[in-house]
C-alpha cells in the first residue's frame, strides 16, 4: 500500500502560512511554532498547545558530544534524564513540523550519527547528569552513556526523514538516510531474524523492552527464542519499502530493497494474520490462541500499509473503532478494555498519544479519515482536559478519562506514576494537523 495518499494531507500542509516563508534560524522556528499553537484545532486545545510549544523549547539544549546540533530531550519532567533518543525523537520531529524545519532536520542528523558501524542505532542516550546511564559509551560522569547493541528502538526515523523531505523539498539528506537505511536493515538481520521469517525485538530474549513497550504483555508467558513479533517485522518491512523508494529515487538498483519489503509483506499478511478474529498477532500468538492479547501492536501493519484492503477495514472497524477494544473515551487503550490482561498500569492498557497518532495515521493511508478523526478528537479532547486540571502535560493517559496521576507506572520501582512535562510520546501538534484534514469527513 502506497503512501501517497498520506503524503498528500503533507503536502496540503506545506502550502500554508506557516511554510510560505521559511524561518531562517532556530528562535523565528520556536516563534512558528508558537504561532501554530494559537491556531490550530479547537480552541480549547490552544493553551495545552502553547505549553507544548514552549516545552519543545525548554527541552532542547546547545550542541554537546555527541551531538554535533542542538538536542531536544524526552521532556523536562523525564525523571532518568536529560536524555535522547528512542522513539520519543521521532515523535517530536514530526510534532515539530511544518514550523520548526531547521531544528528537526538537526535532530534527525543528531540521531543518525549515533549509528556504529554494524549498523546498530542507539535506543536512548543518557547525558551527563542523568540519574540512569546504562553504560556503553563513556564512563564518567561527564560523558554521555547508552547502549551498544542489545537495545535499539523501534527504526521509526524513515517516515520523519521522509515526511521532512516531502514537506521541505530538501533532498541534501537523502543520500545519507539511504547508506543509514541500509545498514541498519543489514544490522537486524544479523542480529535479530527470527526464524523461519520476520524480525523481533529483544523483549523475547532479554526483557530488555527494545520495542518501547515495556513489561509487554505479549511477554508475559511467552517461551523465549527468536520468534516472530509482529511490530518488529513490520517496521523493518517500512526500513525496506523506504530503502526501496530512496534508492530509486537515487538512481540506484532498487530490487534488493523491494524484494525484501515484498517478502516480509506476504508473511505478514498470511503467517501472523487471523481471520477469524480479524487481528494481527506475533506468530506464537497466531500459532497457539491461548497466548493471544488484545494488543494494540497489531495495528502495524496498517500503519505501515502492509495490511490488505479487507484486513485494514476489519482492523479499523472491529479493533480501533471498537469501545469494548481501543476505541476508549481517551484512545487507543494499548490492551483492549475487554481483554483479561487489560489493567491500568503503563503499556498494559492506558494511552500514549503516540499510538493514537500512528493509529490516526494508518487510517488515512487505507482511505479512512472519519476513523482517523474520531481517534484523534477524542485524544486530544482530554488530553486537553487533563491539562486543564492539572497544568502539565503526562506521559500517557487513562483509557478511560480519568487522572493519570492514578495509573501505575513500575510497581517495582520508586516512580509508579507517568512523568509530568513529557515530550517524547506528545506529537499533540501533528494530531491536531490531523484532525484539521480530516475534519469534512465524519459520518
Amino acid at each position: 500500500m502506497s503512501p501517497r495518499p498520506f503524503l498528500a494531507f503533507l503536502l496540503a500542509l506545506a502550502t500554508g502560512p506557516l511554510m510560505a516563508a521559511p524561518p531562517a534560524g532556530l528562535p523565528a522556528e520556536w516563534q512558528a511554532l508558537r504561532r501554530e499553537a494559537d491556531t490550530l484545532g479547537k480552541p480549547a486545545w490552544h493553551p495545552m498547545l502553547r505549553y507544548l510549544a514552549a516545552l519543545h523549547e525548554r527541552g532542547t539544549h546547545p550542541p554537546a558530544p555527541p551531538f554535533e546540533f542542538e538536542w531536544e530531550e524526552l521532556g523536562p519532567g523525564y525523571g532518568y534524564g536529560p536524555a535522547f533518543g528512542h522513539w520519543d525523537l521521532v515523535h517530536e520531529m514530526i510534532d515539530e513540523l511544518p514550523s520548526c524545519p531547521e531544528h528537526t532536520q538537526h535532530q534527525l542528523l543528531n540521531d543518525l550519527r549515533l549509528q556504529l558501524p554494524d549498523g546498530f542505532l542507539p535506543g536512548s542516550v543518557y547525558m551527563p547528569g542523568s540519574p540512569s546511564a546504562p553504560g556503553g559509551v563513556g564512563t564518567k560522569k561527564n560523558e554521555a552513556t547508552f547502549d551498544r547493541g542489545t537495545q535499539s528502538h523501534p527504526p521509526l526515523w524513515v517516515v520523519a526523514a521522509e515526511d521532512y523531505m516531502a514537506l521541505t523539498g530538501d533532498r541534501s539528506i537523502l543520500r545519507e538516510c539511504f547508506g543509514r537505511v541500509t545498514r541498519q536493515i543489514g544490522w537486524f538481520e544479523a542480529k535479530r531474524k527470527a526464524e523461519p521469517e520476520g524480525f523481533f525485538y529483544n523483549d523475547i530474549l532479554l526483557h530488555k523492552w527494545e520495542s518501547g513497550v515495556d513489561d509487554g504483555v505479549r511477554f508475559d508467558n511467552t517461551e523465549m527464542g527468536p520468534k516472530a513479533c509482529i511490530d518488529a517485522t513490520c517496521h523493518v518491512y517500512q526500513l525496506c519499502d523506504y530503502a526501496a523508494q530512496w534508492a530509486r529515487r537515487l538512481g540506484a538498483d532498487d530490487a534488493p530493497w523491494q524484494q525484501r519489503a515484498d517478502r516480509l509483506a506476504a508473511f505478514v499478511r498470511t503467517r501472523l494474520w487471523d481471520e477469524s478474529s480479524g487481528f494481527f498477532y506475533d506468530i506464537w500468538a497466531v500459532q497457539d490462541p491461548k497466548m493471544r492479547t488484545a494488543a494494540f501492536e497489531g495495528m502495524w501493519p496498517l500503519v505501515t500499509g502492509i495490511a490488505t484492503p479487507p484486513q485494514a477495514r476489519r482492523v479499523i472497524d472491529e479493533w480501533l473503532l471498537n469501545p469494548q477494544r481501543f476505541f476508549s473515551k481517551h484512545p487507543v487503550a494499548t490492551v483492549g478494555v475487554s481483554d483479561p490482561k487489560f489493567s491500568h498500569r503503563m503499556w498494559r492498557g492506558p494511552v500514549w498519544n503516540s499510538m493514537t497518532y500512528w493509529a490516526a495515521r494508518g487510517c488515512l493511508r487505507y482511505g479512512r479519515p472519519d476513523a482517523a478523526h474520531a481517534l484523534l478528537e477524542a485524544a486530544l479532547d482530554d488530553t486537553a482536559a487533563q491539562f486543564d486540571r492539572t497544568g502539565t502535560i503526562w506521559e500517557y493517559f487513562s483509557p478511560d478519562g480519568g487522572h493519570p496521576e492514578d495509573l501505575q507506572r513500575k510497581p517495582y520501582t520508586k516512580r509508579n506514576q507517568p512523568w509530568t512535562d513529557y515530550l517524547g510520546h506528545n506529537p499533540l501538534f501533528a494530531m491536531a494537523r490531523l484532525w484539521e484534514k480530516s475534519a469534512g469527513s465524519r459520518p
